[in-house]
């Protein structure tokens, strides 16, 4: 029975939140929704190799190479098009979609942030910036929120949130890893599996 929700994961790093949820498809957390491509705007993205290791198509987009966001967005329309992808997921995507892109994709992008939305969110928020801010901040509780992508940046309607304690000798490389570890690779895979789901009702 394949008529599962084909996803796209959208990357440029590392690719530790996409792992998290290829592993949760072979793990069965993931049923309604199968990744189906993984693009890239960074040809040197160790998230490729994963997804080459799991058997997933890959694709690389760049910006500079094609000059303009525009023409950018273009590209990576028409592979989601071309591969009849219905989800995106931006997993430590380091591009701003524009309003067009994300308004042509309405509830159909999810993002993983790593905060409790609305805290340290927004423009420049992003990375280890956002665990800085919060130890700097003096907040006890962190965590990661999983939402909808609109054009404001972690703008869109929250999916899911997980805390995450902090604790007083966190650096912000150990809280990072910690808010992965206890959130992002928690509520990211069941976030996908809820919209996948929901997606697939819709369409009975």
């Amino acid at each position: 029975m394949e008529n599962k929700i084909k996803i796209a994961v959208l990357v440029s790093g590392g690719g530790t939140n996409l792992q998290a949820l290829m592993d949760a498809e072979k793990s069965g957390i993931i049923t309604d929704g199968r990744i189906s491509l993984v693009i890239s705007n960074n040809e040197g993205a160790y998230a490729l190799k994963r997804a080459a290791d799991g058997g997933i198509p890959t694709a690389v987009v760049l910006k500079k190479a094609l000059g303009s966001q525009q023409a950018f967005e273009e590209a990576i329309i028409e592979l989601l098009e071309k591969n009849g992808i219905e989800i995106i997921v931006l997993a430590g995507f380091m591009s701003i979609l524009s309003e067009n892109f994300t308004k042509k994709y309405d509830k159909r992008i999810i993002n993983v942030h790593p905060s409790l939305i609305p805290s340290f969110c927004g423009k420049g928020f992003y990375g280890l910036h956002v665990h800085e801010a919060a130890l700097s901040y003096g907040v006890k509780v962190t965590g990661a929120t999983v939402h909808f992508v609109n054009e404001i940046p972690d703008g869109g309607e929250i999916i899911m949130q997980k805390a995450v304690e902090i604790l007083e000798d966190d650096t912000p490389e150990t809280l990072q890893r910690r808010v992965m570890e206890q959130a992002e690779w928690k509520i990211l895979p069941l976030s996908v599996q809820k919209v996948c789901h929901s997606l697939k009702e819709d369409k009975k």
